[in-house]
């Protein structure tokens, strides 16, 4: 277990690790994932995690498996066409993991998706927290409206407001 990690995600208040996250930039971010569903029939759900539960540190439970966890908790993986997108941050650790459905992994494949996490975390790097989020919003956006374009009805399967944990 790594003790540093342990006590940052310990002694860390929650409303000091999601201050880059003002309410003004998660309501940018709903609104773009709103404007991104209604170009393609693909789901985004963006988590942003501060503190990880206790029994997950002393696990030490990587970030892959955490966002694998909430994708499956979420049920981002119960949309009708396969096609729904996680973007999972966990804040203190500064890691981004993007867990996709079968149906649009399928198209673009494990690459695509580790590129779009590894160029969000280097623009939380320098404090770029907005346009880090936004550049992933718009990548998988196009990806998914390549792969899943509207046609006929387009339902709207999964809360569009990031979840705050």
């Amino acid at each position: 277990m790594d003790s540093i990690r342990l006590i940052r995600h310990i002694v860390l208040p929650h409303w000091w690790v999601r201050r880059p996250f003002s309410p003004d930039l998660l309501r940018r971010i709903e609104v773009a994932v709103e404007a991104s569903e209604a170009t393609h029939r693909g789901e985004l759900r963006v988590v942003l995690e501060a503190n990880l539960p206790l029994p997950r540190l002393i696990q030490n439970q990587s970030t892959h498996s955490r966002a694998v966890e909430l994708f499956s908790q979420l049920r981002v993986w119960d949309t009708a066409e396969n096609s729904g997108v996680l973007i999972y941050l966990q804040l203190i650790d500064r890691r981004v993991e993007i867990i996709a459905d079968r149906g649009i992994d399928a198209q673009v494949g494990p690459s695509f998706w580790a590129g779009v996490c590894r160029r969000m975390e280097e623009a939380f790097k320098v404090e770029d927290f907005a346009g880090g989020m936004l550049f992933a919003l718009d990548t998988v956006s196009e990806a998914l409206r390549e792969h899943f374009p509207v046609s006929g009805t387009n339902v709207d399967e999964l809360p569009n407001k990031p979840l705050m944990i």
